[in-house]
């Protein structure tokens, strides 16, 4: 195991600042997470970009924002700008459940206390900065700004809001994934200290904006107000310029402005996420949180993200709202490098938690034809079919698999990350792809599942997974059937453990019923279940907020009180004496009595 100093770290307070010997701050960065100095924490990332740009840069976790504002203080002013990071994870998913209750842990914080962090870190902490120092920018990035980047339903609210730049009053905002836009702001910033209105992949709030012929300029933020058909409406442009590989910009008036926001990056190079992942990290949590438990770094220390980006397109995720659809996949030997360096953790037994990423098996998977996929603008590259010019070859990821586990002191690696069966599934015209696919569900079912493999299939109705994007249950089922006879034929017992959704829009109570009655066939008594939690920019919410669907503008339903979201969830758990009677009752309401045999029948 290696000794670090405490200088191996990012300083978080005066006294390692001065240990450094740094007598000012170019950038001073806040986040809502602890300081974990790892590549899957992006206060981190974004720090040990900024660092090999020669800037001196500090990070100050989960300040108190409720006090004397000391945190705020403690290090002054920044030379360039003050960067904020609400966390890894959507700051109201962190704190509530689906039904709007507070959650008992916050994974990422030490010893998980739920009261670190407010409720929506990016305006809260702005707000703060902006009085303390109203002439220094203040720049978001991470998943909140995000996904609120221009005018969204707000489920824990229930409203429309405007894009955070407005309620927030930041000067800047990175979205999706910061690597790029940083760099470029740092260094337009050195030339001259201003913010620059021409960056990709940024959003700004300006009170006048020249219109470009591309520009795409959506409904108002008071004409969404009046009319949900219009917010629908202007979430299917959002949602297909995230997705393109050379996207418009996207103006919004909202009060007496304008939101703007610029294209996106073109996808990133391997070399540039490589880099990203092999910053200087120690990989460990930061001193001050000595015998302390971080839930989420527990989750992922030993575990390896292999690619970024995620082409699924699911209705419900914000994946691809965040890193785009196009995978962008680390080199083999940076993967290799970063296994050792898992290796010399301190606690590390021999065995991977996850080699993965936003899904289990898309690693190398890119168009054929890259042409192809700079004309399209399809959200997913596999609903309502995979598409003919994506290369769906597992021989790439079989590679990194047999190579890890070939080094010494590998005992087994494990994929804790979701696999996507439909892609095990498709026939190619290519008669080696289609055997590589073999090969890898065999691999996968032998050599890395720790007892239970996750898979998704969401629900069992073909109309409910066809709002969903998701591929048909008959492709679940399938899947099962390969996955028992493995297990058979190796006399092994793993359980394969499906995740299925309630309450999604399109979702009714009778779907659900049916869902019990086909999951009861196939002997699963289910435990990986949760209700549709409306987080911004997804199809899905959209369309629960609006009540039509943004593609068709078709109306569509969504169980929307609790008492409809109970209705439904209760069918997952058919199995459970005491909702036995409520079923009964509420099958008879429903008029589909001709189920109760089905789940009740001794």
């Amino acid at each position: 195991m290696k000794a670090y100093q405490l200088t191996a770290w990012l300083p978080t307070t005066k006294k390692e600042v001065e240990l450094r010997g740094w007598d000012e701050l170019d950038v001073i960065l806040f986040s809502g997470d602890a300081y974990v100095d790892h590549p899957s924490f992006g206060a981190a990332v974004i720090g040990r970009i900024l660092e090999a740009e020669g800037l001196r840069v500090a990070i100050i976790p989960q300040p108190n924002w409720r006090d004397d504002l000391r945190d705020f203080k403690k290090l002054g002013r920044p030379r360039l700008f003050f960067g904020i990071s609400a966390g890894c994870m959507d700051s109201m998913v962190n704190k509530y459940t689906a039904n709007k209750r507070l959650r008992s842990e916050d994974a990422y914080t030490p010893d998980g206390r739920p009261d670190m962090r407010p409720e929506y870190p990016s305006i809260v902490y702005t707000q703060i900065l902006k009085k303390l120092y109203p002439d220094v920018p203040v720049v978001l990035g991470s998943i909140e700004a995000s996904l609120r980047r221009l005018t969204h339903y707000d489920y824990w609210q229930d409203k429309l809001r405007k894009s955070i730049l407005c309620d927030s009053g930041a000067d800047l905002l990175i979205y999706g994934m910061g690597e790029k836009p940083i760099v470029d702001l740092v260094r337009r910033m050195q030339e001259k200290p201003e913010i620059p209105h021409d960056l990709p992949q940024t959003v700004y709030l300006t009170p006048n904006v020249e219109k470009q012929p591309n520009d795409i300029e959506l409904y108002s933020h008071e004409e969404c107000l009046k009319d949900k058909k219009k917010q629908a409406s202007n979430f299917r442009h959002i949602e297909e310029e995230s997705n393109k590989y050379e996207a418009a910009r996207i103006l919004q008036r909202v009060d007496n402005a304008t939101v703007v926001v610029n294209p996106p990056y073109p996808p990133m190079e391997q070399a540039d996420l490589d880099r990203s992942f092999e910053f200087p990290y120690t990989r460990l949590p930061h001193p001050k949180y000595k015998n302390k438990r971080i839930p989420a770094y527990d989750m992922i220390k030993f575990s390896v993200n292999i690619h970024r980006g995620c082409f699924g397109g699911c209705a419900f995720c914000t994946i691809s709202a965040h890193q785009g659809k196009f995978i962008v996949s680390r080199s083999k030997q940076s993967i290799l490098r970063e296994v050792k360096e898992v290796m010399e953790l301190p606690d590390f037994k021999g065995y991977l938690s996850d080699l993965g990423g936003p899904s289990a098996n898309m690693y190398m998977m890119k168009g054929k034809d890259e042409a192809v996929c700079k004309r399209c603008k399809r959200p997913s590259c596999i609903h309502p079919k995979v598409c003919p010019n994506l290369n769906t070859d597992h021989r790439p990821l079989l590679d990194i698999y047999r190579s890890v586990d070939a080094i010494k002191g590998i005992k087994k690696s494990f994929i804790g990350s979701g696999v996507r069966y439909d892609l095990l599934l498709h026939q190619s015209k290519d008669d080696a792809t289609n055997r590589s696919a073999n090969e890898y569900t065999r691999e996968l079912i032998i050599n890395h599942v720790s007892g239970r493999l996750k898979v998704a299939p969401e629900h069992t109705s073909d109309r409910v997974l066809d709002v969903m994007r998701k591929p048909s249950f008959n492709q679940f089922e399938a899947f099962k059937k390969i996955f028992d006879r493995i297990n058979r034929e190796q006399n092994m017992r793993q359980q394969l453990i499906p995740y299925f959704i309630s309450s999604h829009p399109g979702c009714k109570e009778e779907d659900m019923a049916e869902l019990a009655v086909i999951t009861k066939r196939l002997d699963f008594h289910l435990e990986q279940v949760q209700d549709f939690t409306p987080t911004p920019m997804t199809v899905a919410t959209e369309a629960f907020y609006t009540g039509y669907h943004p593609y068709t503008l078709e109306p569509i339903f969504s169980a929307k009180s609790q008492r409809d979201k109970l209705a439904q969830r209760q069918f997952f758990f058919w199995y459970k004496p005491e909702e036995r009677r409520n079923i009964i009752a509420e099958l008879r309401r429903i008029g589909r009595s001709d189920l109760i045999d089905k789940l009740y029948k001794r």
